[in-house]
């Protein structure tokens, strides 16, 4: 197995540095749009459509800075947006949104969701690994304090829990099929965004070179932040939990995600 990546590529911008060059460019955009109106105030007599043509400048100036910053990093944000709004006016995503949730541990975050009524929660075991505070974040119930229940770190997956009853939980398939090409759902945290429902198709399984287990790929945007995501196939049920990325060939840059079976056994 060749770079493996943990939800992300090394040509990836981390969150941090994503929000700092958005926030830079940003910053640059406007002193130039402050410079072009401080210029435009010397002429006593500009008339209306002149100043109108300059903030329309100034907003297309704007755009552009973002859509540049999109363009260099081969980062599909508006593609990605546009097919998480599709698919969150569904009313089957809308209600397994309600079961992901995000983890944090302070200084990185990750996904999970949870798998029974009483916060039993699924996640990566690298999202939460030398945490020393973990909290969660329903999207209806909202921060929540964890406690790491146990870590699996030889198949990548950790279990958390959180107090309280009759939460939002995602089922988990008894007898999974993984037919190549069959569709399927996924939901995260990736980048700077939360929330974000996206698609993708099974591809077959893989044996990775520090792995006992096979797991899956799928033909998928995974990024960075979507580490626990659930995979759920087209009756709603969890397949696999997400947990990092690799390139294959002839497939090219793939998603990986853990069957659901080695969770069923480490939960038996």
């Amino acid at each position: 197995m060749n770079d493996l990546h943990k939800s992300a590529t090394e040509d990836e911008l981390t969150e941090e540095e994503f929000i700092e060059l958005v926030l830079t460019e940003q910053q640059k955009a406007l002193a130039e749009e402050q410079e072009q109106r401080q210029q435009n105030k010397k002429h006593k007599k500009q008339k209306p459509i002149v100043r109108w043509i300059v903030w329309s400048m100034a907003f297309v100036l704007f755009l552009n800075t973002f859509a540049l910053i999109f363009q260099i990093y081969s980062i599909p944000a508006i593609e990605f947006i546009k097919v998480s709004a599709r698919l969150s006016a569904q009313e089957n995503i809308k209600l397994y949104k309600k079961a992901v949730v995000e983890v944090s541990t302070g200084t990185s975050k990750g996904t999970g969701f949870a798998i029974s009524p009483d916060g039993l929660i699924v996640t990566n075991a690298h999202v939460v690994e030398d945490a020393d505070t973990l909290s969660v974040i329903f999207p209806v119930e909202g921060l929540m304090k964890a406690e790491l229940l146990q870590s699996y770190p030889d198949v990548d997956l950790a279990l958390l829990q959180v107090s309280g009853d009759n939460f939002p939980f995602l089922t988990l398939a008894k007898n999974p099929s993984y037919n190549e090409h069959e569709h399927i759902y996924f939901i995260g945290n990736p980048l700077a965004f939360t929330g974000i429902a996206n698609e993708g198709t099974l591809l077959e399984s893989t044996n990775l070179n520090d792995w006992q287990e096979p797991v899956m790929m799928m033909e998928a945007p995974v990024y960075r932040g979507n580490s626990g995501s659930p995979v759920i196939n087209a009756d709603g049920e969890v397949i696999g939990i997400v947990f990092a990325t690799m390139e294959k060939e002839p497939y090219g840059r793939v998603g990986l995600f853990v069957p659901i079976e080695v969770l069923q056994r480490k939960l038996q």
